[in-house]
């Protein structure tokens, strides 16, 4: 690669390589070369599969699988329950390391993070800097990673991808017709399945086809998004690389104060619902969830008071919103008027960070409430927002 013909910036995607279970064959060695999964609830052999070691995947064992699936595609898999304080640990020791060479560093995941390298390429080749710090994530962390280069995020992403694990791929503009554009639409990032599937219905199957889609009619079809897209097929993402952005969302919330001294339990309930629905649609828009609910609540003497619960399964549903904070109403208000009600969603994290520790019988829960989401979606996209009306079921009151 000639290095001086890199102009402008330079921007790193260091993703690690099955992280969790690399995590733990960092501390027990004798899980290294082995098929490993980090599963809820190994013990009874039920759950789904987190993550899973390469020798793992070899057999097809894959995330979010059910423990069960996965034993009878690998009958010798090594199963291991999630240990998230070896987890943080282990990323707070990986993003240390990642600002020894730039202050340009963003976190996006516990695993994955981007850097903007552009400075420090100055005074060195940047496949060079690349093989440096992947031989020291691993030589020193005991964790391996694939790196992304690229002029821009979308690419380095796009790039961390190709080659895993391990690998040090280069994505530069020039190289989207022969290294991006053959591949199918869904795989690139930020096309879920949904988009893909009404993609292929406008004859889209690849990135380049995408790339070469008129933006007007792809913004027609799926809005701002749509223009995003185009651009990013075409190797175009203005976005910066920033430093404080993973600390911009610790938590996201939504109070109202009533006009009138409020006494009646189902009258806060109500005030609940229409709260827990403003609040699901706001973490929908920030593609976040929350594993720690807390309301708050102001009586008629100003006395404010606040209160949470810690969460096994992180949570973004309005449903799910609603049933944490009514437990939390009916543990904590002592009947006096309210005048305030609040929820907020603390310990906020990505959603595709998400970890359900599902035994089968939630396993298969969530499986019929996202079907039964993507029916009433498809609905509304059809007849308009307003043919359904949401309920919810009724538990007894107290």
């Amino acid at each position: 690669m000639e290095e001086k013909s890199w102009k402008g910036k330079i921007v790193f995607h260091v993703d690690m390589n099955s992280f969790y279970a690399s995590v733990e064959q960092t501390y027990d060695p004798s899980l290294r070369g082995r098929p490993l999964a980090i599963a809820g609830n190994p013990r009874e052999r039920r759950g789904i599969v987190v993550t899973a070691s390469y020798e793992a995947r070899k057999y097809g064992v894959k995330t979010t699988m059910p423990v069960w699936e996965a034993l009878k595609k690998c009958p010798e898999l090594l199963l291991r329950k999630p240990d998230f304080d070896k987890y943080r640990k282990a990323s707070a020791g990986i993003f240390e390391l990642l600002e020894e060479y730039t202050d340009m560093v963003e976190p996006v995941s516990i695993d994955e993070g981007y850097m903007d390298v552009t400075e420090a390429f100055q005074k060195r080749d940047v496949t060079g800097l690349a093989v440096e710090i992947q031989n020291r994530l691993q030589r020193e962390l005991g964790l391996p990673a694939s790196i992304g280069i690229a002029p821009c995020r979308f690419l380095a992403k796009m790039a961390s991808d190709m080659q895993k694990p391990l690998g040090i791929t280069v994505l530069r503009k020039r190289d989207l017709p022969r290294k991006l554009w053959p591949l199918p639409v869904e795989e690139m990032h930020g096309v879920g399945n949904k988009t893909a599937e009404k993609m292929r219905r406008m004859q889209i199957t690849t990135i380049g086809q995408l790339a070469s889609t008129s933006k007007d009619s792809l913004k027609d079809r799926f809005g701002v998004n749509g223009g995003k897209l185009h651009e990013r097929a075409n190797g175009i993402d203005p976005r910066d690389i920033n430093p404080e952005a993973a600390n911009e969302v610790k938590s996201v919330g939504k109070s109202t104060t009533t006009a009138y001294d409020v006494t009646q339990r189902q009258m806060l309930l109500d005030i609940l619902k229409d709260l827990s629905s403003k609040m699901a649609e706001r973490m929908k828009r920030k593609q976040v969830c929350s594993s720690n609910i807390q309301i708050t609540i102001r009586y008629n003497n100003r006395t404010t008071i606040t209160r949470s619960r810690k969460l096994l399964n992180p949570l973004w549903n309005e449903e799910d919103i609603y049933h944490e904070a009514t437990a939390l109403l009916d543990k904590y208000w002592d009947h006096h008027p309210v005048r305030l009600l609040g929820i907020t969603g603390l310990d906020v994290i990505p959603l595709d960070q998400a970890y359900k520790q599902l035994d089968l019988f939630t396993y298969e829960q969530e499986i019929q409430k996202e079907k039964l989401h993507r029916t009433m979606t498809g609905l509304e996209e059809k007849y308009g927002s307003r043919v359904i009306s949401k309920g919810f079921p009724q538990r007894n009151e107290k």
